[in-house]
């Protein structure tokens, strides 16, 4: 029987489950195997024995009962192996397992190739032993038999005739001799008549003389009276002896015939004592051995002609024990052959099956050396094959999703923005910093042309052309990518000043999608622009501060010269002028001080402080005595020390509480608020820890515009303002490392004026 071969030779080991289910399955295979060999080596043992015994009759009429009972009782088991095998099958075949229409369809096939030659045999044997035991007991051989019998009767009474004649004239030869001489008389009667035996018996039945064996016997067998008076009768009688008992085994030595006769005497007297002689005579052995012979085979041949019914059925019995035997092994073996036959199959169709499911686990192999052993392992091998060829694509599609997710990880943390756009300019995807950037919800536009996202389409348009253009040309320029900058939300009424500042650059990918990449130097471009603005504000502080000092000091000269040597109308004039010239002179001084302190703005020394005494200390110059706009505290006492420049932010704190002044008291002026409050607060925050400083005014807030650029030198709503404070704090924010926020503030829709933060690391983070 094949078992799973190991998994040496690159054969995968099936699993455990599947090796205890094979081990399981092949001590059943094993067990059912041996017993039904067993069984069918002890029927076929048995029908031998009843087969020997039938040729002999006698051993056959002691030992059929039980021969037969042993081997219906090995029928029967053998129909219930195959009753079990069958009971299994349905039930495979009604739980659906695989392969069980296969093995049924074998059983059945074998099952008839056992069936039906054994049929066929049956028939014929069945109508050969019929007829041969009629013919057995035909009128003929009966015939025979009998006449046989009557011949062999007849021999043996010819010869006992014959000797009773020879016996009667020898007793003439008696007659003439007294009894006390009879003896010797009696030896040459033995020696002529051939006898074993002679006796001369008186009308007593008294022994007379004898010749033979009798005179050594002391008390000879003497004859009945029944039997003198008979011969008296009839002169004489013979009998045959030795033939009664058949079952003697040496019958040859016993058969003879005794004769007895009436010896007459010679005087006619009537007191003379009659006498008779008796001689005993064997048989010729031939005769006694044919008469036996055909005596025992006719009574033979009539006991069988009696008993010829119940002998037709044991052979028939017989007969039919030796099919069922026959049958029911063979259907056993060629169920157990068929299921080695079948079970390869089954493991390479339950293999395909899994394989097709899926499943490419290891699968059982077969030890056999036949084409089926060898194509399941070759199957298992190829399974395994396909098992390693699928971990290995999986493992690849694992560091192919893995790179993916790295890639969108990466992507989605970019600040650049990311679209790539398919054909016809469909966005197939978008990054978090599209979104950012553009501000506008990529994602809700996917698969959507990017010229339809609300105020994108000059920018698509222009993509377009530039993708068109690089597409045409690149045979010639030989690049891989194209970049351009772009301006989105420009406009030429001046709100312009919000618009977003963009270096773009795009490239075709290998599926023939575009990738556009783009990223916001909005900030740059500031920066870029401050930093001019700066080298400008040197330079104009330096060349301009230079002739302010003369300029003054000489109108005030010639207003000392000139005082009270003019007439009174030229006074006033002159007066006027050099006032005038004064005041423009501290103006420009004013100026040029704030160009010197935007541009040369000293490093921060950071050091202890306590932003909560600070911003009381500044508020002390805005009380209601001196203050335009009221200012209303809100400090925290909580919040820790912080690490800053007390100079600094005291100038962070004058310019932020000015500019929230003049926002409130032009909002006034104009009508636009109904409060007239400036409000400074601290704050620490529970999670973070920061101190956040927050002042908000009452005004009209900042424009769109001015929120995306309002820390540009220069950038102002003021009608007089210089556009450098809030640029000054940006930078003494970023020397103390600082957050910095503008927002405005809205109640529903109604702003309510402006609000700048600052957030600020306690001092134990500044300083680690």
């Amino acid at each position: 029987m094949s078992q799973p071969s190991s998994a040496s030779g690159g054969i995968p080991a099936p699993s455990a489950s599947a090796e205890t289910a094979a081990r399981a399955s092949k001590a059943v295979r094993w067990a059912v195997g041996v017993g039904a060999a067993t069984m069918v080596a002890i029927g076929m043992v048995l029908l031998f024995l009843l087969t020997l015994a039938t040729n002999n009759r006698a051993l056959y009429e002691r030992n059929y009962a039980w021969l037969f009972g042993v081997n219906v009782l090995v029928a029967l088991l053998l129909l219930g192996v195959l009753l079990w095998i069958a009971v299994r099958l349905a039930l495979r075949l009604r739980k659906g397992r695989f392969g069980s229409r296969l093995l049924v369809k074998l059983a059945a096939i074998f099952g008839l190739v056992g069936l039906l030659p054994g049929v066929l045999i049956y028939v014929v044997s069945y109508q050969f032993v019929t007829r041969s035991i009629e013919s057995w007991f035909d009128v003929k051989v009966e015939g025979a038999l009998v006449a046989g019998v009557n011949l062999a009767r007849v021999s043996l009474e010819s010869q006992a005739a014959d000797m009773v004649a020879k016996t009667r004239t020898a007793s003439a030869q008696v007659a003439q001799v007294s009894s006390t001489s009879a003896g010797l008389m009696l030896e040459r009667v033995r020696d002529q008549l051939g006898a074993t035996d002679v006796v001369l018996w008186n009308a007593a039945g008294q022994p007379i003389g004898s010749a033979g064996q009798s005179r050594f016997n002391l008390n000879p067998e003497r004859p009945s009276s029944s039997l003198l008076r008979t011969v008296r009768d009839q002169r004489s009688v013979s009998q045959i002896e030795g033939l009664d008992d058949l079952t003697d085994p040496a019958p040859l030595q016993m058969a003879r015939v005794k004769v007895l006769v009436l010896v007459t005497s010679p005087g006619l007297g009537l007191l003379t004592e009659p006498r008779f002689l008796q001689a005993t005579l064997p048989l010729p052995p031939a005769l006694v051995s044919n008469a036996i012979d055909v005596q025992e085979a006719n009574r033979e041949y009539q006991e069988r002609a009696l008993a010829r019914g119940g002998l037709r059925r044991m052979y028939v019995g017989t007969l039919t024990l030796s099919l069922f035997l026959a049958v029911f092994g063979a259907v056993l073996l060629a169920v157990l052959l068929g299921n080695q036959l079948a079970r390869p199959l089954l493991v390479l169709a339950e293999g395909v099956r899994e394989v097709a499911a899926g499943n490419l686990s290891p699968k059982a192999a077969l030890q056999g050396k036949d084409e089926l052993g060898g194509l399941t392992r070759s199957f298992a091998l190829m399974t395994q094959q396909l098992a390693d060829a699928r971990t290995a694509v999986e493992q690849s599609m694992v560091k192919v999703d893995a790179s993916r997710s790295k890639l969108q990880t990466i992507l989605d943390n970019l600040t650049a923005g990311v679209i790539v756009l398919g054909e016809r300019g469909l966005i197939r995807s978008s990054n978090p910093g599209a979104t950012r950037i553009l501000r506008a919800p990529m994602a809700a536009y996917e698969g959507r042309p990017l010229s339809e996202v609300p105020g994108l389409a000059e920018f698509a348009a222009a993509v377009e052309r530039h993708f068109a253009a690089f597409l045409g040309d690149r045979d010639h320029h030989g690049l891989d990518h194209w970049q351009q900058p772009f301006e989105l939300h420009a406009s030429s009424s001046g709100a312009g000043q919000h618009a977003t500042s963009l270096v773009a650059r795009g490239a075709e990918l290998p599926d023939g999608t575009q990738l556009l990449v783009f990223d916001d130097i909005s900030e740059i471009v500031s920066a870029q622009r401050a930093q001019a603005w700066g080298e400008v504000a040197r330079r104009l502080a330096h060349e301009i501060k230079n002739p302010l000092t003369p300029i003054q000091l000489s109108a005030e000269r010639l207003e000392m010269k000139l005082s009270g040597k003019v007439p009174p109308p030229e006074q006033a004039i002159l007066t006027k002028s050099v006032k005038t010239i004064v005041d423009q002179v501290d103006a420009m001084k004013r100026l040029v001080n704030e160009f010197r302190d935007y541009a040369r703005l000293p490093a921060a020394e950071l050091q202890s402080l306590d932003l909560n005494a600070l911003v009381a200390d500044v508020l002390h110059l805005y009380g209601e005595e001196n203050a335009s706009v009221p200012v209303k505290a809100e400090l925290d006492p909580r919040c820790p020390r912080i690490a800053g420049d007390a100079q600094q932010l005291r100038q962070v704190v004058h310019n932020l509480l000015q500019n929230a002044q003049d926002a409130t008291e032009q909002a006034r002026a104009e009508g636009r608020s109904d409060e007239f409050l400036v409000r400074i607060s601290t704050r620490v925050s529970e999670t973070s820890g920061r101190v956040r400083l927050t002042i908000s005014d009452s005004g009209t807030g900042f424009p769109a515009h001015i929120l995306q650029r309002a820390f540009e030198p220069y950038v102002t709503t003021k009608a007089r303002g210089t556009g450098l404070g809030l640029a000054v704090v940006k930078k003494i924010a970023d020397e103390h490392g600082a957050r910095i926020d503008l927002s405005n503030r809205m109640d529903g829709d109604v702003l309510r004026g402006a609000q700048v933060s600052l957030s600020f690391a306690p001092e134990p983070a500044v300083a680690s």
